[in-house]
């Protein structure tokens, strides 16, 4: 789940408080590129008896393409935490400032760059805050819009950084004690050949699973992830990927129902006992 702290409607406080009210009783915080959240949510959790599990999710590179992985039950406190922050935030605004001039020559107000900096607040900008932006400005008319014609793959704003190398983000994560995971493995726009190669090359490089159930993925695909994270000896998880409420496709804590002793949350069973 994403809160304020990144590209999030909810604050942490708000989000778990909201969790709390659907009945969720394990919970990962997984704001992009970001720790910030995470005292926040995990002192509202405690508060409440939700056990909490403190996440990120990492931009990263692989072959030239842009991947997010996910980094369960971290420490937070681990040290190099907060030098990799402050380098993924400086390599954040490069990008913000980049999509500013690009929507500038697409006839965006000269301060869209200012407009988004307040729809992000204290979080991490991203694409979502150009798109609230742009909604504001009155040059579309949903946020869906914005990332139709400005924001998505292959679109204006859609600005490559030069983002950690998989490798290093594997390493970070599984140094401060957690796990590393790749998120949403259907959504980048691949075929299944080169999705396997992923994978496989992923597991060579030591990462320790990957989702399998999301908001918008088939049944179908399920069954030939699992077959892969078999045949790869890699760990699964779920997610709903929750972002806003107004978002109806990613609703809080809901995905499809995966059975199979390779997900994680048996793991988060056995360490965080109810």
């Amino acid at each position: 789940m994403h809160s304020t702290a990144s590209d999030g409607a909810l604050s942490p406080t708000e989000l778990i408080a909201k969790a709390a009210e659907a009945s969720i009783r394990y919970l990962a915080l997984t704001d992009h590129d970001t720790l910030a959240g995470l005292g926040e949510a995990k002192e509202e959790a405690v508060r409440r008896g939700i056990h909490f599990i403190p996440g990120v999710e990492l931009t990263c590179r692989w072959n030239k393409r842009t991947l997010h992985m996910l980094g369960l039950n971290i420490d937070p406190e681990y040290v190099g935490w907060r030098e990799y922050e402050a380098r993924l935030q400086v390599l954040r605004e490069q990008r913000a400032g980049t999509i500013a001039a690009r929507l500038r020559g697409k006839r965006a107000p000269d301060d869209i760059l200012e407009r988004a900096r307040v729809c992000a607040g204290r979080g991490q900008i991203g694409r979502p805050h150009f798109a609230r932006a742009l909604l504001e400005a009155g040059m579309v008319s949903s946020e869906n819009e914005a990332f139709d014609r400005y924001l998505g793959q292959g679109k204006v704003g859609d600005v490559k950084a030069e983002w950690p190398d998989v490798s290093e983000v594997i390493a970070i994560v599984q140094a401060s004690g957690g796990l590393a995971i790749l998120a949403h493995p259907t959504k980048y726009n691949m075929t299944f050949s080169r999705l396997r190669l992923l994978l496989s090359s992923l597991a060579e490089a030591g990462v320790d699973g990957f989702e399998i159930a999301y908001p918008g993925i088939s049944q179908d695909y399920i069954r030939l992830l699992l077959k892969q994270a078999e045949t790869l000896d890699l760990k699964v998880s779920s997610g709903s990927d929750f972002h806003n409420p107004k978002h109806h496709w990613t609703g809080l804590g809901r995905f499809p129902r995966v059975e199979t002793i390779r997900h994680l949350i048996h793991q988060f069973y056995t360490d965080m006992p109810c």
